[in-house]
């Protein structure tokens, strides 16, 4: 079906959505999460499907991962909609108002964005989470999932809008858009039909829409996360945290890629490191410093500091100070997700405010950069750009605001 055929029919049940109660949409987050669970069956048997032929084509086991449904992982689906359906609705909230001299009550009020296209790789739990946050802030999904994924996505889809129909509410709030590059051109070039454009995959799926988008588009980044060990830090807290960072998921957008040790420790605390990541399955990949420290580890090489493995490798360099390492992440970043491990309050201080990123960690994992984590119930994606929304995208950043003003017959002077 064309992207032109499906649009009217979603702007129809976004105007429903705009004006229905909170209480109808959570039930229907609730029925769409019961759907879920009814049909996981069918939905594990389409994905098995896919699954098979992603192995057949030779894709990477980081991408089988990102593309496997199980039974808990379904469920985690279900928990995520059901948990959507406990938080406020963000709709309606006023985000600040006043009175102006002349009497003029002016208030600012999140309503939603309307149509929202999500273009998106693999992954078909995002088909589960970004229809349920669209439509518990009012907004209708055209959802255009890979072609990895589409027998999944269709099974998850069709488990949606019966659920969706048994609540009341129009199963056109949920589309499934498929077809092939076609199909991605035409929800890019369908302005004023869709309203805005999410992307969410690799940097090349990115980087495509929004350069070719004539939709506004909410941009989405890859993750090239970085960790600085600084020369005060807790080595047994560091440890802990960079392998739960890097080896918890290693095929996700917030997984660790790159380790910064800082020179002063780096000969006592890196062969401990390799120690505990080998154990772990994990090759390190290092610069000549590292390297000259622990013959274990890989020489990197000139592209590795760059880009996300998204498996069991980390690349690894020894810098001299804070400095060195603010200005390797500075240079690398895509402004995803940063993390300092540190005792030091003044190292603590410059890295959160000299560190441009969605998120900044102290002492902490950055596998906790996630919408569920947030207390978001699930996400849309992770927003590396600045404008309107920036970090897990949950709720709040699904809707926009318009002025509402109300008076009592003044007129303009």
């Amino acid at each position: 079906m064309q992207v032109t055929e499906i649009t009217p029919r979603a702007r129809a049940a976004a105007r429903i959505l705009a004006g229905s109660a909170r209480q109808l949409k959570d039930a229907a987050l609730v029925s769409m999460a019961q759907a879920l669970l009814a049909n996981t069956d069918a939905v594990l048997g389409a994905n098995r499907l896919d699954v098979e032929r992603a192995r057949q084509s030779g894709t990477p086991e980081a991408m089988i991962d990102r593309l496997s449904l199980s039974a808990e992982r379904i469920a985690g689906m279900a928990k995520g909609l059901r948990d959507l359906a406990a938080l406020a609705d963000p709709v309606g909230q006023v985000v600040r108002g006043w009175d102006l001299p002349n009497g003029v009550h002016v208030d600012q009020r999140r309503v939603p964005f309307g149509v929202v296209g999500i273009i998106y790789e693999a992954r078909p739990n995002v088909t589960a989470d970004a229809a349920g946050i669209c439509l518990k802030s009012g907004n209708a999904t055209l959802l255009r999932g890979s072609s990895s994924a589409l027998e999944s996505n269709r099974a998850v889809v069709t488990a949606l809008r019966c659920g969706l129909e048994d609540a009341g509410l129009p199963s056109d709030a949920v589309n499934l858009v498929e077809g092939g590059h076609e199909t991605t051109q035409q929800m890019m070039a369908a302005r004023g039909q869709i309203d805005v454009l999410i992307p969410r995959g690799g940097a090349g799926l990115i980087r495509t829409v929004v350069e070719d988008s004539q939709v506004p588009v909410i941009e989405t980044g890859t993750g090239n996360c970085h960790l600085f060990v600084d020369a005060s830090a807790d080595r047994a807290l560091a440890l802990r945290v960079i392998l739960n960072a890097k080896t918890q998921r290693p095929s996700v957008c917030n997984a660790l890629e790159t380790l910064l040790v800082h020179r002063q420790i780096a000969a006592s605390f890196l062969p401990a490191a390799v120690d505990a990541l080998r154990e772990a399955g994990v090759t390190v990949h290092g610069d000549e410093a590292s390297v000259a420290m622990d013959e274990r580890i890989v020489p990197a090489g000139e592209h590795e500091y760059e880009a996300e493995y998204l498996s069991l490798d980390l690349a690894c360099r020894v810098v001299d100070d804070l400095d060195a390492a603010v200005a390797h992440i500075r240079r690398y970043s895509t402004g995803h997700s940063e993390t300092i491990i540190t005792n030091d309050l003044a190292s603590q201080r410059r890295f959160t405010s000299e560190v441009d990123a969605a998120a900044v960690l102290v002492n902490t994992s950055s596998r906790f950069v996630d919408g569920g984590e947030f207390g978001f119930g699930a996400e849309i994606g992770i927003s590396t750009q600045k404008l309107h929304a920036r970090g897990p995208m949950g709720l709040t950043e699904m809707t926009t605001t318009k002025y509402v003003l109300t008076g009592e017959g003044q007129v303009r002077a």
